[in-house]
């Protein structure tokens, strides 16, 4: 279930359109989210699961006073949460659009509705269940992709390589780094947010509450790790794969010479190219399996900060309402699907994986810190963890709205303010920082 949640629509579609477009930099993303991976290994899967704790909010407060660090840690986990959140119905709404020809809104829409009901319905069960199945469906699908390009070219990587060179218009530079990430700073910031966002994801956090003991979640943790690992060594094929077979093929470009649906279409449109219908249907409901289950894990997490976190614990100051709390949890997963919808229409023309590099922005920046601190350094206060942390993810989600994405792609401005894609790199050091200057000054 843990590579499952990792295993996401933005993983699969993103990261193989990513390396569709610009070759060899699409890896960038593959190894900053597996190398997250070792850091929750060593650092945080074993103390988090001995807390025996519900949710994030749950360790951030089990040191600090509860009511101000509540705030902190829902609000963190309800901004990334909702980023991750609009990667994976962009993806969905793409891939209803290509394969049923409804327009894009009601594609969204459709999948919003879908997903409301099912965790209003089913809960924890039904969504650990449907990650477990579809990280099967996912690994054997993606794995008989790869290995019918690989068919093509008697196994032969390099021959793959060679192909993809001939096809694609910058030749042999999608061998090489830049196509991506072309500045020092934006590649080091991109590199922290995936590695330490890992470590700060909610709706991954929430799944070391479910294993019986601290062995078992380093056990869960290890396995997890060889899955994700070998499936971002697939999509790396995929991506290589789909630049082989659809560039220069106007069965599956539009008038522009684009791919139709976008980038992030290619590993439908490969499948497709490969073994006709029959291959495309089982893609695709792997891609719509995939975009349901991390659908659910995500409004379930953001649902539980809302009710348990900032009901539960807030407003009613820790008076315990199983009921209540159940009944405000069914809200705010309405109001969170209703919000997916209206972000995933307005973000359409985002790439889904550069999305998720966002929230994995956020989540490094204001829930990593305190996590991490709030375990390992004593001299920690919450006055320091409350005015550190709200200076992380503030930073974070106004250098996000300033830079090229937000400011320039949604907004339509000549030039943003903040130059950089990824703001991990600036809005970290601002939380470390802020963390430990109010917690050593503070005598409280």
């Amino acid at each position: 279930a843990i590579a499952g949640d990792y295993m996401s629509a933005a993983s699969f579609l993103g990261i193989s359109g990513l390396v569709f477009a610009a070759g060899f930099d699409g890896l960038i993303y593959s190894i900053g989210f597996l190398v997250g991976w070792p850091i929750i290994l060593l650092l945080i899967a074993e103390p988090l699961r001995n807390l025996g704790r519900y949710t994030f909010s749950d360790v951030a407060c089990f040191r600090l006073q509860q009511k101000p660090t509540r705030i902190l840690a829902a609000s963190g986990t309800l901004a990334t949460v909702i980023l991750y959140l609009i990667a994976q119905m962009v993806g969905s709404g793409k891939l209803i659009q290509v394969l049923f020809g409804l327009d894009y809104m009601v594609a969204v829409a459709i999948v919003g509705t879908l997903m409301m009901v099912y965790v209003t319905f089913g809960g924890m069960i039904a969504t650990t269940w449907v990650q477990v199945i579809k990280a099967v469906l996912l690994l054997c699908g993606a794995t008989l992709l790869a290995i019918l390009v690989l068919l093509h070219f008697n196994f032969n990587v390099e021959a793959l390589f060679d192909a993809a060179i001939a096809k694609h218009d910058q030749g042999i530079a999608i061998m090489a780094p830049g196509g991506l990430v072309s500045d020092p700073i934006s590649a080091i910031s991109l590199g922290l947010a995936l590695m330490f966002g890992t470590a700060g994801l909610p709706h991954i956090l929430m799944r070391f509450f479910t294993v019986p003991d601290a062995k078992q979640a380093h056990r869960s943790v290890f396995y997890a790790t060889g899955f994700i690992g070998y499936f971002y060594i697939l999509t790396f094929i995929i991506g290589f794969g789909a630049i082989a077979f659809l560039l220069g093929n106007p069965e599956y470009l539009n008038e522009a010479g684009g791919l139709i649906g976008g980038n992030n279409m290619a590993a439908v449109q490969l499948s497709s190219a490969l073994g006709g219908d029959a291959m495309l249907g089982f893609i695709s409901a792997v891609a719509f399996a995939t975009i349901l289950a991390v659908v659910s894990g995500l409004t379930l997490s953001g649902a539980s900060a809302i009710s348990h976190d900032l009901y539960g614990s807030v407003f009613r100051k820790g008076e315990r309402d199983e009921k209540a709390e159940i009944r405000v949890s069914r809200i705010a997963t309405i109001g969170l699907g209703i919000l997916a919808i209206i972000l995933g229409i307005v973000f359409e023309k985002q790439n889904v994986a550069f999305m998720v590099g966002l929230a994995f922005a956020i989540a490094a920046s204001a829930n990593f810190p305190i996590l991490l601190l709030s375990m390992y350094w004593k001299k920690l206060t919450t006055r320091g963890a409350v005015i550190g942390g709200w200076l992380g993810l503030l930073t974070a989600v106004i250098l996000v709205i300033l830079g090229p994405i937000v400011w320039v792609d949604v907004f339509g401005n000549a030039e943003a303010v903040f130059p950089y894609k990824y703001p991990a790199l600036f809005s970290m050091s601002v939380a470390f920082i802020g963390i430990w200057l109010f917690s050593v000054t503070d005598n409280s």
